[in-house]
């Protein structure tokens, strides 16, 4: 799976682990994320992100 980094703060998404804490079960693709998802860490939003 492919990985997708915060350009704001760094966080770096998982798939395989998902962000349950926010309600996304593991193995959700970044592309899946709702759209109104926001980095778990600084609050950025998905088109703050790029492709690692």
């Amino acid at each position: 799976m492919k990985l997708h980094q915060c350009t704001v703060c760094g966080y770096i998404y998982y798939p395989e682990a998902g962000d349950p804490d926010n309600g996304v079960p593991p193995g959700t693709a970044f592309e899946d994320l709702p759209g109104d998802w926001v980095c778990p860490v600084c609050g950025a939003g998905k088109d703050d992100f790029k492709l690692m």
